[in-house]
């Protein structure tokens, strides 16, 4: 006899508690497609109509109203067998893998933990810190179960859930531009740019707003691998530089930073949980993910 497929049952249950398809495929945190084809695969393997579809509403069918109960109880025993193993306690909770860049992760994620416990005590994360292009790599080979990101992300399989507008601004240090102002293009020549590196310069959030980099001559670039140091660098008078606007929040004043050119709208990215698409834990990912919305960035 085969065995029924547990990730099948919870999206059954979820569409017969809700009798929609696109609010179940929400909750279970699937695409409508894939969400489709577990109903569909679980149609299959038990032979019968589960539920009943038109294109303005959902019923269950005879036999999806004798699933319902039994497909609960299921899960309910699932839960059980955990609980047996592990104890209670530890099967109460749900180990999530978080992988964050470093000053987002110390700024950000570990500052709100407190709340995020509070929130959601059946979760527990463990972080782990990369860079971007790392921190998809981590999430292809399972290092880690969901990453944070504003990075955009264009390969299947993976879902998402939006967080949080990152702002940037063009700032440098109020004693650099006392000794040499920057009004604009003219002034470019007389400083350096602070920038990560190469293959990701913040800088493109400015320039590709003012018509990019041919017309904005500075007097030197440096890349220096992370905000974190491009910040100290700004406060130590050295240049100027694009950084996420929550990141140099508590910096800006007369005598820290300051925003320079402020009529002008930089670019904007969004932060993003990702993870990959049927997760076993992604209810809990979507959990997270709208905790973590209604937690301003720091």
């Amino acid at each position: 006899m085969m065995l029924l497929d547990p990730e099948s049952l919870r999206c059954f249950d979820a569409v017969a508690s809700t009798l929609n398809f696109r609010l179940a495929a929400r909750r279970v945190a699937l695409s409508p497609a894939a969400f489709s084809d577990r109903i569909q695969r679980l149609e299959r393997d038990l032979g019968v109509t589960l539920l009943a579809r038109s294109t303005r509403r959902v019923e269950l069918t005879a036999a999806g109203e004798r699933l319902q109960p039994a497909a609960q109880q299921a899960l309910a025993a699932l839960r059980q067998c955990r609980a047996a193993v592990q104890g209670p306690a530890a099967a109460a909770r749900t180990g999530i893998r978080l992988g964050t860049r470093y000053e987002l992760g110390l700024s950000w994620v570990v500052p709100a933990l407190p709340r995020l416990e509070e929130a959601l005590p059946d979760l527990r994360l463990d972080l782990r810190f990369a860079e971007g292009p790392a921190l998809l790599q981590d999430l292809k080979q399972g290092a880690v179960d969901v990453i944070l990101t504003s990075s955009r992300i264009v390969e299947g399989k993976l879902e998402s859930s939006t967080l949080q507008v990152e702002e940037y601004a063009l700032v440098g240090s109020a004693a650099l531009l006392r000794r040499t102002p920057f009004r604009g293009v003219g002034d470019a020549p007389r400083h350096s740019l602070l920038d990560l590196s190469e293959d990701l310069p913040l800088s493109r959030y400015f320039l590709d707003q003012v018509g990019g980099s041919s017309a904005w001559r500075f007097a030197a670039i440096e890349h220096l691998g992370t905000i974190g140091a491009i910040r100290l660098r700004l406060l130590q008078g050295r240049g100027i530089a694009v950084l996420p606007r929550y990141f140099v929040a508590p910096d800006l004043g007369p005598g820290g930073l300051r925003v320079l050119l402020p009529k002008i709208q930089l670019q904007t990215d969004t932060f993003r949980l990702v993870w990959r698409q049927g997760h076993p834990d992604s209810e809990a990912l979507q959990r997270l993910a709208a905790h973590l919305r209604t937690i301003p960035l720091q």
